[in-house]
């Protein structure tokens, strides 16, 4: 009997030295109560309790935790139902209040994001959702954070998953965005008509300059070409004239040469004359252009008589005594060479 009394006392000393010592791993922590009183925060390592009279009624670790947050309907301001879930990030700061501040931590945080998420978008329009997320996270962290302080709780970081509309409203988003697609197509293609217009319109008025500019060019060289064949041409007449009267003047040193040695010479000049003459007459009754012409032989010779007494004249001045031969005509051969 003795035996077995010992050896109930060694089992009761055993369990109880057993049951005094804990040992807390890393990024944990213990909350012990004294005889229903909150006693102390058992850290990491090795720790003793009184035994029957201490007990380790909550236990969590410290490092950071992932909250999953089921799909949530919510309606937008204009009115739109959409779906919305959420991944938030936190961990326990404080032990002794994320026990006794609040009943089931974990469900209290998922219904209080879930009530922060309907708050916000019903605050937004449909667009606004998908473009403000980065916004609507950093508006729920500072939310969360603030609502979870009381519960020692810190939220480091909110993430939108998923932000999902109807089925009807979706199909009116494709449409939406596939008549907006439609639009800047046509926008383009009008853009690049118009481009294209006034692309060829400058260069129809580059070519229509380019071509204006040839043609006064074409006109200036045109005209100084005609200018300088008007200059060319009035020195060759003026050079035909200078020939033609040194050619003259030659003749008549000649003719007064030959006066002055042979006295009977003015008899063929005076014949020279008269066929001189009637060639003149003949050239123009001959010329396109109608006309009546009237010739009186006595005039031939008093014209004669005159050039006889120009011709007759010396070098100095003085006219040459010369007998007066009246030159003899056929009357009728000139008229018939009239």
């Amino acid at each position: 009997m003795g035996q077995f009394l010992t050896l109930a006392l060694l089992l009761l000393g055993s369990t109880t030295l057993a049951g005094s010592v804990k040992i807390v791993k890393e990024k944990e922590e213990y909350l012990v109560e004294s005889l229903g009183n909150y006693k102390k925060k058992l850290e990491p390592g090795l720790n003793f309790v009184t035994p029957f009279i201490d007990k380790v009624v909550y236990h969590d670790t410290i490092k950071e935790k992932v909250l999953d947050i089921p799909p949530q309907s919510c309606i937008t301001r204009d009115n739109v139902s959409i779906t919305v879930d959420a991944v938030v990030y936190w961990r326990i700061m404080d032990m002794y209040k994320a026990f006794y501040k609040v009943e089931n931590l974990r469900d209290a945080m998922v219904n209080l994001v879930l009530t922060q998420i309907r708050s916000e978008m019903g605050q937004l329009e449909l667009d606004q959702t998908f473009t403000a997320r980065t916004e609507i996270n950093e508006i729920l962290l500072r939310e969360l954070d603030i609502a979870t302080d009381p519960w020692g709780v810190k939220v480091t970081r909110v993430e939108l998953r998923d932000i999902m509309p109807s089925k009807a409203v979706q199909d009116s988003m494709e449409l939406q965005m596939a008549a907006e697609r439609q639009k800047r197509a046509n926008i383009l293609t009008s853009e690049g008509h118009r481009d294209s217009a006034i692309n060829s319109a400058q260069g129809n008025a580059q070519a229509k300059l380019l071509e204006a500019e040839a043609a006064k060019k074409a006109a200036i060289l045109n005209a100084e070409a005609e200018q300088q064949s008007i200059v060319l041409k009035a020195e060759a007449e003026r050079q035909e004239q200078i020939l033609k009267a040194q050619a003259t003047a030659e003749a008549m040193r000649i003719v007064i040469e030959k006066l002055k040695d042979n006295p009977n010479a003015h008899e063929a000049l005076q014949f020279l004359l008269a066929q001189n003459y009637l060639e003149m007459g003949k050239e123009i009754g001959n010329s396109e252009s109608s006309k009546v012409m009237f010739m009186d032989p006595r005039s031939m010779i008093s014209t004669i008589e005159g050039v006889q007494s120009v011709i007759a004249q010396n070098p100095n001045g003085k006219a040459i005594q010369q007998p007066y031969n009246p030159v003899k005509l056929d009357l009728e051969r000139l008229e018939r060479d009239r």
